[in-house]
């Protein structure tokens, strides 16, 4: 594997390894471009994942110290876990469920199709769907993504079944297994999905695309990257004119080391990625790197979530199975008629009796907790995911007093729900419930939020440099050779899980940045 000197000042340094950064590390060294990827997390391979929610969590999730405020229950529920993300080689792919779905149109214009919404940071990527199209087939190519490329579909558990049954009852017709990054048959010289039930707890199969086993391999096969676990990056550097030079990070042994780079792209999720660039703050840079506009941190979206939860007379053991293969795709329409903007999806969803215990509803006890889980075998669940509105007060900001293991300020997750957040939830879990009821629910509890599983925005797309941090491309309005990878770039969340997404912009922006260097003009 390659190992690239501390003062290559040739190389592009990524910081993370997920979606955007392993796509993005594989893409370039495919290109021949020397990369550095830096995670602050270890190397877990498949044969370290366990089949055990709690272990595995405390193996794989980021549980380094973050602060949340606002008004939101996650902030009541779990202060210092606002996200539930993964801090190992591979990223979140390594946790993520495996829905891959594109955007819908309107979610690229959100500005223009929704008008103005009080209290609301609307606007309009400078890309369309059309301008993404091309590399969301390269994405689902590379990802696998079935019922495209003539990939047929997963089978339907018995959380599916009964979703479907009561979805069909209630008149939806975009019911299906959904579009899921998980071999449905051998591909890539990996075998297909074997209906284990630990999607999120890392596939033991290897079925489901990540980074780690797909991206990664295939990039440091090249000879053209070095992977580096262990290595949380403290601060980006920069020369007199504002030039990115590279960076400096602790290494596994708590050492502190520079490395020079050509290209610094940060790709650390929507949480840590503008804590970097505040943390890189300098006299040239009061304000944090590429902040001339004021909105790193700000716009900070983590979808309408929710759950439903129903409890029937019958056995249902909606653990058995791949966790997310059951989508309903109907509300996920502009639709103000219903009493909110941008639409929604539901999902199937289970997660095992010790977590059900936490997530349910934390906190809780009492005759209808306990009976509750009680019922768990007879029990088939769905997850709400819809577009929140974006909102410059949400947003990541430097703790004035926390700090984590190596002394740099935590990230503070502050978020408020916007009125259209609370309708379409009000709304989604209605008509959850009206689907299991339709089948014969005896109970249905909608839950409350999780901690964020999706985290974007932070560092938004934006036509004009006032209005966000990256161009079209990913590039930095402020600082030429700085990019961003990661889906702290979306100008808006819409309705779906973000993936896909980050993934054909990562190979996006490898075209663009390969190009780039090749021409000399960064």
């Amino acid at each position: 594997m390659a190992q690239f000197d501390l003062n290559d000042d040739g190389v592009v340094v990524i910081v993370g390894s997920g979606a955007g950064g392993g796509t993005l590390g594989n893409e370039l060294a495919q290109r021949g471009i020397k990369v550095v990827m830096l995670e602050a997390g270890p190397r877990n391979e498949i044969q370290d994942f366990v089949n055990d929610e709690w272990e595995s969590f405390t193996q794989l999730a980021w549980t380094d110290m973050r602060v949340a405020s606002g008004s939101w229950r996650v902030a009541q529920d779990f202060p210092n876990l606002p996200a539930w993300i993964v801090k190992s080689v591979g990223g979140s792919t390594v946790h993520w469920a495996g829905a891959s779905l594109r955007f819908d149109e309107h979610e690229f214009k959100i500005a223009s199709a929704y008008g103005g919404v009080k209290g609301a940071n609307l606007l309009d990527w400078p890309i369309t769907k059309a301008d993404l199209d091309p590399w969301y087939d390269k994405a689902e190519t590379k990802m696998g993504v079935t019922r495209t490329n003539n990939i047929p579909g997963l089978p339907g558990n018995n959380n599916f079944k009964v979703m479907e049954a009561g979805a069909r009852k209630l008149g939806y017709k975009e019911v299906s297994t959904g579009r899921m990054a998980i071999n449905s048959e051998p591909r890539d010289g990996r075998g297909f999905c074997q209906q284990i039930g630990f999607c999120f707890q890392g596939c033991k199969s290897g079925a489901k695309w990540s980074t780690l086993y797909t991206e990664i391999p295939q990039g440091e096969a090249t000879g053209n990257l070095d992977v580096r676990p262990n290595s949380h990056v403290a601060r980006i550097e920069h020369d007199r004119t504002g030039k990115v030079t590279g960076v400096t990070y602790f290494d596994e042994t708590g050492a502190l080391q520079r490395q020079k780079a050509r290209v610094v792209c940060v790709a650390g999720n929507s949480l840590e990625s503008p804590r970097l660039l505040l943390n890189s703050a300098s006299s040239l840079f009061p304000n944090g790197l590429a902040n001339s506009s004021g909105q790193v941190g700000r716009n900070y979206m983590r979808h309408m979530t929710g759950s439903v939860y129903a409890t029937f007379e019958k056995p249902v053991h909606m653990y058995r199975g791949t966790t997310m293969a059951g989508i309903i795709r109907d509300e996920a329409r502009h639709d103000p008629a219903r009493g909110f903007n941008g639409g929604y999806e539901m999902e199937t969803i289970s997660i095992g009796l010790p977590f059900m215990a936490a997530f349910l509803n934390p906190g809780a006890w009492g005759r209808s907790f306990t009976s509750a889980l009680e019922t768990y075998p007879r029990m088939a669940g769905m997850w709400l995911i819809g577009e929140d509105m974006p909102q410059e007060s949400n947003r990541i900001t430097l703790d004035p007093t926390a700090k984590d293991k190596h002394g740099l300020p935590v990230a503070n997750v502050h978020y408020d729900d916007h009125p259209n957040d609370i309708a379409m939830r009000n709304h989604a879990y209605r008509q959850g419930a009206a689907i299991y009821e339709a089948v014969g629910a005896t109970v249905t509890y909608p839950t409350t939020p999780y901690p964020s599983t999706h985290n974007m925005g932070t560092n938004r797309m934006s036509a004009n440099p006032r209005d966000g941090v990256v161009n079209k491309f990913g590039r930095t309005h402020d600082i030429k050779n700085l990019f961003i990878s990661d889906g702290s770039q979306f100008t808006s969340g819409a309705a779906c899980n973000p993936t896909l997404t980050i993934v054909a912009l990562a190979i996006r922006q490898a075209d663009h940045i390969a190009s780039a260097m090749q021409k000399r003009d960064i």
